[in-house]
């Protein structure tokens, strides 16, 4: 199994990004998928969950502003993220489940089973 992310960059505060994660190997149209962050020098934070069939969920610092969705018939976990922050910069990371997790559980990185490598986004103040 492989997760290929892709789509960050360097945009100023205000902006919008969209970030793409490929899954290859295995399908995961039933399980959940996520999306973490790590800026430098601080603990992997969780960023938003997509749990099955539209169910999502968001950490309190994202709603409102970043959307996450998932195409199932291309294997693709998608995060659209709109009025960016200096605060949102971070290497973002996709993760998969062999499950389906509930929304507790969705929030939690021990929860995953398949990660990718992250992929960098800069916001400019």
């Amino acid at each position: 199994v492989q997760l290929q992310a892709s789509g960050g960059g360097l945009v100023q505060a205000g902006g919008s990004l969209g970030l793409s994660c490929v899954a290859s190997g295995h399908s995961f149209s039933s399980k959940s998928m996520a999306w973490f962050r790590q800026a430098p020098g601080k603990e992997r934070e969780f960023v938003a969950a997509y749990r099955w069939r539209g169910n999502t969920v968001y950490a309190d610092s994202v709603k409102g502003r970043f959307t996450i969705s998932r195409d199932d018939a291309k294997n693709t976990l998608y995060l659209r993220m709109n009025r960016l922050e200096p605060g949102d910069t971070a290497a973002y990371y996709c993760a998969a489940s062999r499950l389906t997790l509930i929304v507790s559980e969705a929030r939690r990185a021990n929860n995953y089973d398949y990660w990718g490598q992250g992929t960098l986004v800069t916001v400019s103040s």
